[in-house]
Order: structure tokens, then sequence, then C-alpha cells
């Protein structure tokens, strides 16, 4: 637990008077208890630099095109290149100032030195559900992670002060006769422990994720002041979970905690370039958010705890009225929560370096496409409330962000279809001086080539040196972890190598989900595919073939007639053309495999495997899924309490 936030030996350890009564809205509370100095100054300073880099870079290429009569095509192209540009910004700038952070080892929210927290942890002094809502999900790898979390808490001595529930919305026969088996077996293996642990199916999964968690708060959520949302994948351990409720004692303005996740236990080579991109990453990058969003940060919708009291006074989801994309049942409702959390006074922090918590990825492209396409749909639906009333601008902000992670790549596709028209355009017409009869003087063309240069080095620089800033702080600091200075560095060659190559495929699958939704088809919520498979060829092809012939015919056309441009598409057509070969191969799990002998996408989980993982991986070594046939266990005593339902 090195290298925990100072926040937890900087707060106050003694409510406010008005915490006695949890129904009391944070308004009420009048001092914030995190120390987080100089918070419209973080602000004013981050948006100033997102501001001065955005206008440099659209001022040159403005300064680009001008000089040739600009077009109502080129306009076009230049507001693209803005929105694109700012969200490139966006990112670079945030991790910029983790990169500052971390070097000096300065924590995100209190701006002090970052010290451990010493062990053995202080009692806890309040009553925590783990709650762990599954759909469909693969058993053994369900009662797997949910044991191996109890039993890493166990080991701290403060299981007294936290209950286990696994409440399913399984609609699959066979998967709920599975689960009723596997928790009977589960409580035979606890023993005396089983008295900590809660299992509830519900018939009707109404509302999805955010009707099993609230169905939970009406029914149970009294005996708790807090939860700890789990995903159906995620692990997390006993410490990390005492880090959490910590923090929500000592900052008894605090509705949500959010942690960051760290991905773990895959062994195809895409799912291994994941968990190493954001093992070397995110810390960094989280904690340049963290920075700058202090007390108004979002929601991943798992890995974090919540007060349950302003959970059920404020979050509430309604159904959006109206038509499209904007209405029906709110899909992405974490952000949303967050938002509305905030909105009623409450903070919401992220604790960007705290250890312990884990979760999967899919292990392929095309599954993890499937997944980015519910998030879609979810997020764009995000611009139908981003004026909703009362609203923290940061809030609107996540929102507009949201979107505009998916948007952009239908901007960029749009981008690069425009910049190859223009330059077919031109470069058909380019001895057409004279442009008009009573003209005395050419036009020759004007091509401000130093300036295109500075203009890609620039994106360039703001795209690559966030990598180059999460190598340094490993190289720092983590290297060992990391398998040492070599392998973590050729691990990170073959990484931007990588992500430059599947981008413009990502980018393809992006567009087409934004136009998708837009035109109004729905996607099914269903389980994540999880586990490591090698994807045939024939659905290989199935989902990339169009994008392949078009990219042959797109490279054929301006190789032809502006050869100087095909070139400057060369990387985003191979990624193209290759599309099928990328995805088979990179979901081999034999790769993967050669790849960890080698050295390369070791991750620190794998160097130092944390006791709960271990754990977990004993736990499947052991279960072989033959559960019996069992009636499912009685629903625990509960007093149901409604969940007002909000308005924006």
């Amino acid at each position: 637990m090195s290298g925990t936030p100072t926040l937890y030996s900087k707060m106050s350890s003694q409510p406010s008077t008005d915490e006695q009564n949890p129904a009391s809205d944070a308004e009420h509370l009048t001092e914030n208890t995190i120390a987080m100095p100089g918070i419209t100054a973080r602000r004013v300073l981050f948006f100033t630099m997102v501001l001065v880099l955005g206008a440099l870079g659209v001022g040159m290429m403005f300064e680009i095109l001008r000089p040739n009569d600009i077009t109502w095509l080129e306009i076009s192209l230049l507001g693209l290149f803005a929105i694109t540009f700012l969200w490139i910004v966006f990112a670079f700038t945030s991790g910029a100032i983790g990169f500052v952070l971390q070097l000096f080892q300065l924590d995100p929210l209190t701006l002090k030195r970052q010290t451990s927290i010493p062990d053995p942890y202080p009692k806890v002094s309040t009553r925590t559900a783990v709650v762990m809502p599954v759909y469909n999900e693969d058993t053994v790898r369900v009662i797997a992670g949910f044991e191996a979390s109890l039993r890493s808490l166990e080991k701290t001595g403060q299981l007294d002060a936290f209950d286990f529930y696994l409440i399913s919305d399984t609609q699959n026969p066979e998967i709920a006769r599975a689960e009723a088996g596997a928790w009977q077996r589960l409580c035979e293996r606890l023993g005396p422990l089983a008295e900590k642990v809660f299992y509830r199916r519900r018939v009707k999964n109404t509302g999805r994720k955010v009707g099993n968690v609230s169905d939970f708060c009406c029914r149970w959520g009294d005996k708790y002041e807090s939860m700890i949302v789990l995903d159906a994948d995620s692990v997390m351990s006993g410490e990390c979970m005492l880090s959490l409720v910590h923090a929500m004692e000592q900052n008894p303005k605090t509705a949500l905690v959010q942690t960051v996740p760290v991905p773990v236990r895959q062994h195809t080579m895409f799912g291994r370039f994941l968990q190493f991109a954001a093992d070397l990453y995110s810390p960094m990058l989280a904690t340049g958010l963290a920075f700058w969003q202090t007390d108004t940060a979002n929601y991943w919708g798992h890995n974090a705890i919540i007060r349950i009291e302003p959970f059920m006074q404020h979050c509430g989801l309604p159904e959006l009225k109206g038509r499209g994309p904007f209405s029906g049942e709110i899909l992405s409702h974490d952000f949303v929560e967050a938002a509305m959390l905030r909105r009623a006074g409450w903070d919401v922090i992220l604790l960007a370096d705290l250890r312990g918590s884990y979760e999967e990825v899919p292990s392929n492209m095309l599954d993890y496409a499937t997944r980015d396409r519910r998030w879609v749909q979810g997020n764009i639906q995000h611009m139908g409330i981003i004026r909703g009333k009362g609203l923290h601008g940061l809030s609107r902000l996540h929102f507009f962000q949201g979107a505009v992670a998916y948007v952009s790549s239908l901007l960029w596709l749009s981008m690069l279809a425009l910049s190859s028209i223009d330059a077919v355009v031109r470069a058909t017409t380019s001895n057409e001086f004279f442009t008009s009869g009573f003209q005395l003087f050419p036009n020759w063309p004007i091509a401000k080539t130093g300036l295109i240069f500075s203009l890609l080095s620039l994106t360039v620089a703001l795209l690559i040196l966030p990598k180059v800033f999460g190598v340094i702080i490993a190289l720092l600091h983590r290297r060992g972890e990391f398998g040492g200075a070599f392998k973590l560095m050729i691990g990170a060659v073959v990484e931007t190598a990588f992500a430059i190559l599947i981008a413009p495929l990502m980018m393809v699958f992006h567009a087409y989900f934004v136009i998708s939704v837009l035109v109004g088809h729905k996607v099914s919520w269903n389980a994540q595919a999880r586990e490591g498979r090698m994807v045939p060829w024939r659905e290989a092809f199935a989902h990339t073939l169009p994008a392949t012939l078009v990219a042959i015919a797109w490279g054929a056309v301006t190789y032809v007639l502006t050869p100087v441009f095909f070139w400057w598409m060369t990387p985003v057509l191979a990624g193209l053309v290759l599309a099928a070969p990328i995805v088979r191969y990179s979901s081999s799990l034999s790769l993967g495999q050669w790849l960890r002998t080698k050295g390369i996408f070791i991750t620190p989980p794998e160097t130092h495997e944390p006791a709960v993982l271990t754990e977990v991986a004993t736990l499947l070594h052991e279960d072989r899924g033959d559960y019996p046939d069992c009636p499912e266990p009685a629903v625990p005593a509960s007093r149901w309490r409604d969940m007002p339902i909000q308005s924006f």
C-alpha cells in the first residue's frame, strides 16, 4: 500500500453533527475536510493551458489554409480539426500535469508528499456492504472473484464491519441454476463466514444494472453507511476496501470515491497489450484528472465506494422523454449518478494512486469493440441531459467529453475524407492559375511547408509525449515492477507501434457505432466476453472486410492522383488493409504467451502478484463447475424504502 495519497492522514477523523443524520444534504456540511488548496487556481491553470495549446494548433491550421482562397470544404475541415485537436490537447494537458505530480510524488488532491498508511489499519467505525451485480456471467469466475475479495478482507481482521452481496439479474436458466449451486458450495467452504454473505436473484431485471443496485439500496441500504460496488470481473484487496471506508469516514462531505481499476488476468496478445498500457499510463493520467477535477470527479460504474443515503436521495434516474438516441432509460448511468451527487452538494473524489483495485478487459479487438458499442450509445445519450438544471460545470464537461471520446472518431474519419477530396481537387486543378476571364495576374498556389511540418510535429508530440512521460515515471519509480528497465522500454515501444497500427480500425468501428446510434439502432447490453479466444478468420473478415475494401480503393485513387498525399495516408491505410490479420493474430493466446516469455508487456501484478489475485487463480483451478441442483437461497430480511426519481 505504499504511495497511498496523504489525504487519509490529513483529514479530520470526526464527522460533523450533520453526518449523524444521513438524510441531511452535503450543503449542511460547511467544512470540506479534504485539504485541497487552490481549486479555482488549478482549474484556471488547466483550462488556460488547454486554450493556449488549442488556439496555437487551430491558428496554425488556419494559416495553412488561408493563403489559397479558403473554400467551404476547407472551412469544414478546419472546424473538424478544431474539435479533434482540442480533444488531444485535453488528454495531453492532464497527462503533463500528472507527470509533474508523480515525478515529485505529490498527491493530486492535497498537493503534499505521498506517504504510506501505517499498519495495522485503524478500526473502521461504520458498516459497509460490498455489492457485486451480475448478469448472465461466467459463474466460476464470478464466485472466485467474490470469494477472493472476501477472504482478503478477512485477513485484515475487520470483516465484522462488512457484508458481501451477490445481486444477480441473471435471466439464463442454466446460468441461474449454476449460480444457486455455486452459492451453496461457497457457503459450505466459508463455514462460519457464510453469515457475512448474501445472494439475491431478480426474476425480472427491470432497469438493468441501475435497477439491480437501486433494488439493493431500497431493500438493505438502511443497514449500511456505504457500499463498495464491484463489477462481475472485479477483484479488490482487503487493504483497498479499508482505505475506501476510511476515506468516507474521515470525509463526511464525500459521497463517492472512485479508484483506478488495473486490468489483470489476460493472456492473449491484445489483452496483454491493454493490461500493459493501462498499468503504465493510467495512474499518471488519473493523477492529472484528479488535480483539476478535485471534488467534481467522475464515476466509472464499479470499483468505487458510495455513501448510500445521498445516493438514494439524489440518484433515482428518470426515463428520458422524447425520441431517438437521447431518450429512454439512461444507459451510462455512472456519469449521471456522479453529476447528480455533485448537484446536491456532495463531493465526488478520484483516488488516483490507490492500489489493490482490479478488473478484467476483453481479450480481442472484436469483443473490445462490442463493449465500446454499448458505451457509445450511453455516452451520446448524455448530450440530451447536458443542459440539465443545476448541474455543475465540470459535470457537463464530463458528459461532453464522454460523447466526444467516440464522436471524435467520426470527426477524424470525416476530416481524412475531406482532406483526401481537397488533395484530389487541388491535384487535378493544380495548373489552373487563372480562375476568372477578367483576371490579369495568376493565382500562384502557396504551400506553407514549414508550417505544415510544424503542425504535424505538434500533433504527434501531443499524442506521443504522454506515453513518454509514463515511461519516465515508471523508469524512475516502478521499473522493477515491469521486469526491469530494458523490458519496460521494449514493451513501451511495441505498445506504441501496435497502438498506431490498430488506431485506424478502432476509428472506423467507433465512427460506425456513432452513426448507428444517431440513426436509431439500439444495442442489447449483454454479458461481456472476458476469457481469451482466438478469433476465427471468418469472423475477422466479416467485421473488417468493408473497411479493407474502402481502404484499398481510397489508396488507389490517392496514389494515382496525388502520390504525396498517399504516402502521408499510408499508416491509416495499412491498418485498414491489414485489419483481418491484425484482429486474428492479436487474439492469439500463444503469441501472448510468447511475448510474456520474452518479457514484453510484463505488468506489476505479474512480477509481484498480489495475494488476492493468487487466491483467484487458486479458486479457478479448484472449481470444476460441477454444481449441484439446489433451490436459490432465501432472500435476507429487508426493510423497503423508496428511492425518489429525480428530474433534470
